[in-house]
């Protein structure tokens, strides 16, 4: 496909694929490096092109925008804002700390640790489409953000393991994840439940908690479990050439301290699919490393993303949009 945009040209990155026809990620620099590579220079370029720079993430799954002067977080929500998506709240375990407006750091977890591949907020009912990343401080090693095509994960596993793919999607899946009551910085998944929530008040996280289609049980330390299912193990989103993604957190959950994933009814899945799948994803994956100034639009319904371990220091900003 031609991608003819007068305001960008199509550009190149390390570890970009051609994954059924398209380039991900579809990489978009300046038409010329001069002073027309300002932020406001960038913001009319956007706003003139919406529609088309919405397909493209649709299209390609995934659009890095670099080359521009995308300085601070302040920038970083302008450019979110040009779009007018609707912003979403952030609901999971990862610590968070809010920046500017639509703006928020990252999973503040350790550096040193992986953050496994996921869709954002997959387990809850309401999930973002679009989360769109912002490099202000590139590592000095590491510290990558991976996705994967997630429709490429499903085609693999169905070919491997049609029958176990089978019995999960028709019994569904249930997860479990236990969270402290306050947050604890030293673990990517230390958010506790009263930041999750917004709420020290266990009668009101519980109501809420429901809302978000999860029930809870109490621990003897002021800790929750919380309990999710049945969920989905693929899904089928509009405009996305009727593809089946891989829309579930089964490897990142499975057999964990503080969490696990089963078959809804509590069947086991065998320990040598869920090795395998994790197999299939990381050979799937996209690797680019991240440059100052780099915006980086993931189809949330499209793509799992991660987080390479890293040396500090390290900054990037997220927004999630309805």
């Amino acid at each position: 496909m031609e991608y003819n945009c007068k305001d960008f040209k199509v550009g190149k990155c390390e570890g970009e694929k051609i994954v059924d026809g398209e380039i991900m990620p579809l990489v978009l620099n300046p038409i010329e490096p001069n002073n027309k590579n300002d932020i406001n220079s960038l913001l009319e370029y956007l706003e003139n092109n919406k529609d088309w720079f919405d397909n493209m993430i649709t299209k390609n799954s995934a659009v890095l925008l670099r080359g521009f002067d995308v300085k601070n977080a302040q920038n970083f929500n302008d450019i979110v804002e040009v779009f007018g998506w609707e912003d979403i709240r952030y609901v999971g375990p990862a610590p968070r700390t809010h920046i500017y407006k639509r703006v928020w750091t990252a999973n503040e977890g350790p550096l040193s640790e992986f953050i496994y591949y996921h869709h954002e907020m997959v387990l809850i009912k309401e999930f973002p489409k679009k989360v769109i990343l912002y490099c202000e401080i590139p590592p000095p090693e590491g510290g990558e953000t991976p996705f994967v095509p997630s429709f490429r994960v499903t085609e693999r596993m169905i070919e491997e393991f049609p029958e176990a793919v089978e019995e999960i999607e028709k019994k569904g899946l249930k997860y479990t994840f236990s969270a402290p009551s306050k947050n604890d910085q030293g673990s990517m998944r230390g958010r506790g439940w009263e930041d999750a929530f917004g709420t020290s008040d266990p009668i009101e996280a519980e109501k809420r908690a429901k809302a978000l289609g999860m029930e809870m049980e109490w621990l003897p330390n002021g800790g929750v479990k919380t309990i999710l299912g049945p969920r989905c193990l693929t899904k089928v989103f509009d405009g996305r050439k009727g593809r089946r993604m891989w829309f579930n957190t089964l490897v990142g959950m499975y057999g964990k301290d503080i969490s696990s994933a089963m078959m809804f009814d509590g069947t086991e899945i065998p320990q040598n699919i869920v090795k395998r799948c994790e197999e299939i994803i990381e050979e799937e994956s996209i690797q680019f490393k991240w440059q100052k100034g780099d915006v980086l639009f993931l189809d949330n319904l499209a793509t799992l993303h991660g987080r390479r371990p890293s040396l500090p220091p390290r900054k990037v900003l997220v927004a999630t949009c309805k």
